[in-house]
């Protein structure tokens, strides 16, 4: 089955989203799964060496008491998903073009999910500016992948086009928010959804015919 998982690299329900589809898809263990991750970036027009975390926040949730509230409900959430998360270590929201670039590095590898993972981890348990690209060249070599080669094989416009490209693609579908799920190119679903809900998208897309999936260059 081919799961498209359309996120960016900063969205925490995206985070929880991931580890719900795993449970979803433990619980199916006939499954083979090949999942494709495309990019959506919730700040596109972020500067490239990102914007301080709490005046974003600020920004864009109106004020310290709803962001301490929303932030609080996510902690709660994330510990009942095995998810850490760390608000306090993370002080640049980045912009997410270079990460998303790494998955796609990744996917020709193999290894697509797990730099999702990584990321994910980076940001927001450790507190890293995944913006950085001397930070995404060391994640890179954590992967035991060759991170002097990061971009290096291509022009870095070509790359970025090639993310704004599927960013593109993907609000043309009209996908407004993240994480969203697409089963073998028939059935889709918006949201962190609970476990249980994932597992029925599952099972409705094994009985029913699939029609031909988006492609992705960040396939697992």
């Amino acid at each position: 089955m081919r799961i498209e998982v359309i996120f960016d690299t900063v969205c925490p329900w995206c985070f929880i989203g991931k580890r719900r589809l795993e449970k979803a898809l433990a619980l199916r263990p006939s499954v083979s799964a090949d999942l494709v991750w495309r990019p959506f970036l919730l700040n596109p027009d972020a500067p490239a060496e990102g914007i301080s975390r709490q005046v974003y926040l600020d920004r864009k949730f109106g004020g310290p008491t709803r962001v301490d509230r929303m932030l609080s409900t996510l902690r709660d959430i994330g510990v009942s998903e095995g998810i850490d998360f760390d608000f306090n270590a993370i002080s640049i929201t980045p912009n997410t073009v270079d990460s998303h670039r790494l998955v796609s590095f990744a996917a020709s590898y193999g290894k697509a999910s797990a730099m999702v993972e990584r990321l994910f981890r980076a940001y927001f348990i450790e507190g890293k500016n995944i913006g950085d690209t001397a930070v995404l060249r060391r994640i890179a070599d954590e992967q035991g992948l060759p991170g002097e080669d990061f971009f290096s094989d291509r022009p870095d416009a070509e790359y970025r086009e090639d993310v704004l490209t599927e960013n593109s693609q993907t609000h043309r579908m009209s996908i407004n928010g993240v994480p969203c799920f697409i089963f073998n190119g028939a059935y889709g679903i918006a949201g962190a959804q609970d476990t249980d809900v994932l597992l029925r998208m599952i099972d409705l897309a094994l009985e029913n015919a699939p029609l031909t999936p988006l492609s992705s260059p960040a396939a697992e």
